[in-house]
């Protein structure tokens, strides 16, 4: 089967050393494509060199909203440049994030060394780089975590691609579901929503339309429960459990259970929705 992963870090540097293996996983269980976001300028050449390497993979560039407070001067010509010169790729990973500023501990080792914008410094940029999405038609990849209701604010007032937009893991509310699907948004389901402690989250997404739903990984983050990984990789330095990007296969399998759909039948919709925003013209 032709399997899609709408949002994943396959560049991160934690899953480098076992690259060659993670591809091979990746071609054996059916990939088809997969949508690589750079966060930050300084990781947007490795991301790059992946589409390079691998035809499934599709680019997507942004300065995420952790990464904001330490952008450079020239962020927004680097990112107009970068899309200049890349016709296929897409704008993402950006978007809001009020959990880093309300709720994050001071000592929260990801957090290490980045300055925490504030929530109207992280709009600016957000609404920067909806700008270029919508000006060439790219696809948006947006993160929200604890913001919902400025992420919509934002959206309505803002310039957005006509093709659309992803809500990448969607964890809002379901009554927001069709608010947002209004205004042109995807709704990417992440394998960690598999967990039985994530029962609400998973129940959100009997509301979103079919034609309008994606499934992610977000490797090598927002891993799945144990119990349904079928691929696995050695936990990174700091002793963090890392997602295999192969388990996007699992996502597939748990969703259609979950819905109650023949997998086959999940698999096809989901390749007419990633074609639909991610590649058709």
């Amino acid at each position: 089967m032709n399997l899609h992963d709408a949002h994943n870090h396959l560049h991160d540097e934690w899953l480098q050393p076992h690259l060659d293996r993670i591809a091979a996983d990746l071609t054996g269980a059916g990939i088809a494509g997969a949508v690589v976001n750079g966060t930050t300028p300084d990781d947007w050449p490795q991301v790059s060199a992946l589409a390079t390497r691998f035809s499934w993979v599709i680019p997507s560039y942004g300065v995420h909203p952790w990464d904001c407070g330490n952008r450079p001067d020239d962020w927004l010509g680097l990112l107009e440049s970068r899309l200049a010169s890349e016709p296929r790729a897409h704008v993402g990973e950006i978007g809001l994030d009020r959990w880093i500023l309300d709720r994050a501990k001071p000592d929260d080792p990801r957090l290490t060394g980045l300055r925490r914008a504030p929530l109207d410094e992280q709009i600016d940029l957000f609404t920067a780089q909806l700008a270029l999405a919508a000006r060439d038609n790219r696809a948006a990849s947006i993160h929200c975590i604890d913001a919902w209701g400025a992420l919509f604010d934002t959206l309505r007032a803002a310039s957005l691609p006509a093709r659309g937009f992803l809500l990448h893991a969607y964890a809002g509310p379901e009554e927001m579901i069709k608010p947002f699907a209004d205004l042109g948004a995807y709704f990417s389901f992440n394998g960690s929503y598999l967990d039985p402690k994530r029962a609400g989250q998973r129940e959100t997404f009997r509301s979103v339309p079919p034609d309008r739903l994606l499934i992610e990984t977000d490797a090598p983050a927002m891993p799945l429960p144990a119990a349904l990984e079928k691929f696995s990789l050695p936990p990174s330095p700091t002793g963090t459990r890392l997602n295999h990007p192969a388990n996007l296969a699992a996502v597939y399998t748990g969703l259609a259970a979950f819905l109650g759909r023949r997998p086959e039948q999940l698999t096809a919709q989901v390749e007419k929705n990633h074609h639909r925003l991610f590649v058709q013209e």
